[in-house]
């Protein structure tokens, strides 16, 4: 199975509003380049170019989308509002009734690839 097909089989299996969410978002994150790759790594759905982007894990009361390397990226529509305090990763929990920011995230998804791609050159 590839992870496109194991993705549309996860976001198949997510009930009400949580499957209705993450289906929008992987939505979002694939049209945001046409060079992001999907993936499937521990166990959630993962999109990269250039390195990790992000990944969405729908849990038991939310829907989370953790940017790999959300710490040293600015946010100035302060789009993410858990694992603040992590020393890489930065996440967005959603839960029910919240209206979900679609342009920040969109801007999230950007500064992401841009950072991946700078990191890249460095190397």
């Amino acid at each position: 199975m590839t992870a496109s097909e194991k993705i549309d089989q996860d976001i198949a299996g997510t009930e009400g509003w949580k499957g209705t969410v993450y289906a929008r978002l992987r939505e979002l994150i694939v049209a945001s380049s046409p060079e992001m790759v999907e993936e499937w790594k521990w166990n959630s759905a993962t999109w990269s170019r250039d390195g990790l982007v992000c990944s969405v894990s729908a849990f038991k009361k939310h829907v989370a989308v953790i940017f790999f390397k959300g710490a040293s990226l600015d946010d100035p529509d302060q789009l993410f509002n858990s694992s603040l305090d992590g020393n890489t990763m930065r996440s967005l929990k959603i839960l029910e009734g919240d209206k979900v920011d679609e342009k920040a995230i969109k801007k999230m998804l950007t500064a992401a690839m841009v950072f991946n791609a700078s990191e890249k050159r460095v190397k």
